[in-house]
């Protein structure tokens, strides 16, 4: 694996660093690491000194009003007629994470504010993704006049059209990309990736744009302190969509995270209190990793194998008997999941072992007889992670096929689909995420126009596996101090990597210790000579360095105490209250067998400078 030192402008560090030395919101004592935050801040996009203050500080306060938002007005006084006129409504949501949490938001905000509002989730395999006409028609002839999608309708024209046939408002609310059709023929329309809309966040969520709009109906009806409450209420909720959908946590966003994951630790709502008692979260803080793989894919798991309006009904109970059997229903319904993801990419796993043209190919298309179209997404993004290359995982069902889609960073997936859309019956999505049907016959041709437009827009450099690091540090450098202030940047996740530091010319101080036969614990110092000029105390420190997965690793490059290494690592912390403190945990690591192999991050600084 190639490292790589990432960029920063120097005398932008420096002015960075100058200015948090003199901000309040920067710990006096710890002015010596005032340049590490620094370089951290300016490689996120944060030169600017009061920016720096709000990242470091998120608050309601740096919140966007809803109004600069195209269509929000509309929106808000068709939903105020509606609660004025007692008008039942109808809000249509998809059937992930980022669907159902929309719902609850829009719903809960509704009643708050004297509304009646029902749902409607599709089955994932019944019914498909999307706004459909028959529920529609059926809503219209049940009384309902107003309908608001959440997560989904950006492409909806015909079911926009059918509304307006049959007497309905439709307002649409989604996050994903308008195709070139422009937007549908809504009542409203409120998203901030359409065309003339200067909402300065386009990287919301689903959720989050329900969110503007319930924050919008709530400051006409609810102002006052009862806002400030209500709103803090529902960062929980857009926090964990946020996370889940795996948007750019910057800008309003990371207020979502950083609120939303803070608030969570005093959940009163049953079923939330539920959910994070099944996956052993409960009555502590939350990072995003914690969200992202054991709250997400409880929630996740409703709509993948069964019925995603058990989530609805989570977040709506009463009753916490109630909200502990629908949560020990999802812990069940995910584990089934994990089964059915893990045989699924046992089987891609073997075809790609013995199809060379899948070895070779720079866009993995793979399709299946009968694969669970609830589980084909996630297992996109497992293969994506083991071979470093776009992929997308097809599920066969007689002559229909469905499909979804994951890819790498250089590789924009959604204008891939859009370079062979005559292939498709729908699809859509975003850059690193598409979902799409199609008739089975139509397989061959997918795989190939996907591969040549692949080659044309890749090259085998695009491949390659990487560790971009944001900056290097002496052993003796990596204190709780520094601690406190990296984790200042959480929470952490795309667009706001955890910090990865790099230490060059440590030494193996015992044997490695394999745990759980795939993990590994190494004790590293810095080697003596490396830390001349530090206190004495300082240069016999060792840290524990966990290795995750990395056992296997160790054992064949077969890495003895006493060797010298380089690591690639991030800083934690271990809570035990008998073995905890300070402890790294690693993302590479490299034996400095001679002098020429140890040149190479010199090399990469110099280069950057």
């Amino acid at each position: 694996m190639r490292w790589k030192l990432k960029a920063a402008d120097p005398e932008q560090v420096q002015q960075l660093a100058d200015f948090l030395r003199q901000s309040s919101v920067f710990p006096k004592q710890n002015a010596t690491n005032a340049d590490v935050l620094a370089r951290l801040l300016v490689m996120r996009g944060i030169s600017d000194g009061l920016a720096a203050e709000q990242f470091l500080t998120p608050s309601l306060a740096q919140l966007h009003s809803p109004y600069l938002m195209s269509g929000m007005k509309t929106a808000v006084n068709r939903i105020e007629a509606a609660i004025e006129r007692k008008e039942p409504i109808l809000i249509y949501g998809d059937y992930d994470v980022d669907g159902t949490t929309a719902i609850v938001i829009l719903k809960t905000a509704i009643e708050l504010c004297g509304g009646a509002a029902d749902f409607h989730v599709p089955h994932r395999i019944r019914d498909g993704y999307g706004m459909k006409d028959d529920v529609i028609e059926e809503a219209a002839a049940a009384g309902v006049r107003l309908i608001i999608s959440v997560d989904m309708g950006i492409r909806a024209f015909a079911p926009a059209d059918t509304a307006r046939r049959v007497g309905v408002d439709l307002i649409v609310t989604d996050h994903h990309l308008p195709g070139t059709d422009g937007v549908p023929n809504a009542l409203a329309v409120i998203n901030p990736n359409q065309a003339g809309c200067e909402y300065p966040c386009k990287v919301l969520c689903g959720a989050a744009v329900a969110f503007k709009l319930a924050q919008g109906l709530l400051e006409r009806r609810k102002a006052g302190s009862d806002l400030t409450r209500l709103l803090t209420s529902f960062m929980k909720v857009v926090a964990i969509a946020t996370v889940a959908d795996a948007v750019p946590l910057i800008g309003e966003n990371r207020v979502f995270a950083k609120l939303g994951l803070e608030a969570l630790r005093s959940a009163v709502n049953p079923g939330l209190k539920a959910l994070l008692e099944v996956a052993q979260l409960g009555g502590r803080p939350l990072t995003s990793g914690e969200v992202a793989f054991r709250v997400a894919p409880r929630m996740n798991a409703a709509g993948r194998m069964d019925v995603a309006q058990d989530v609805v009904e989570l977040f709506s109970v009463k009753d916490p008997e109630r909200a502990r059997e629908i949560a020990n229903r999802l812990d069940k319904l995910n584990a089934e999941r994990q089964e059915e993801e893990r045989r699924i990419l046992e089987a891609i796993q073997t075809r790609i072992g013995e199809d060379a043209s899948l070895k070779d190919a720079f866009c993995l298309v793979i399709d299946g007889d009968g694969w669970h179209r609830g589980v084909i997404g996630i297992t996109a993004t497992r293969v994506v992670e083991r071979y470093g290359r776009p992929a997308l995982v097809v599920s066969r069902d007689g002559e229909e096929a469905h499909g979804s889609g994951r890819s790498i960073a250089p590789f924009h997936l959604l204008n891939a689909l859009e370079a062979c859309s005559d292939l498709f019956t729908r699809f859509g999505g975003h850059s690193h995420a598409v979902g799409f049907a199609l008739q089975s016959s139509r397989l061959p041709e997918l795989k190939i126009q996907l591969d040549a437009y692949a080659r044309r827009h890749l090259t085998l450099a695009d491949f390659e596996p990487s560790l971009n690091y944001d900056a290097e540090l002496a052993l003796h450098q990596i204190t709780p101090e520094l601690f406190q202030l990296v984790s200042r940047l959480e929470p952490f996740g795309v667009g706001n990597p955890e910090p990865v530091f790099a230490a060059t010319g440590t030494r193996l101080m015992a044997p490695a210790r394999v745990l759980k036969e795939k993990h590994v614990k190494l004790k590293i110092a810095a080697c003596e000579n490396r830390e001349q000029g530090t206190e004495n105390w300082r240069r016999s420190l060792a840290f524990n360095a966990m290795g995750w997965r990395m056992a296997e690793r160790v054992n064949q490059e077969q890495i003895l105490q006493g060797d010298e290494l380089d690591v690639a690592f991030t800083i934690s912390h271990n809570d035990h209250p008998d073995f905890g403190g300070l402890e790294l945990s690693l993302r590479d690591f490299r034996r400095r067998q001679a002098a020429a192999d140890t040149s190479q991050i010199a090399v990469e600084r110099a280069a950057q400078s």
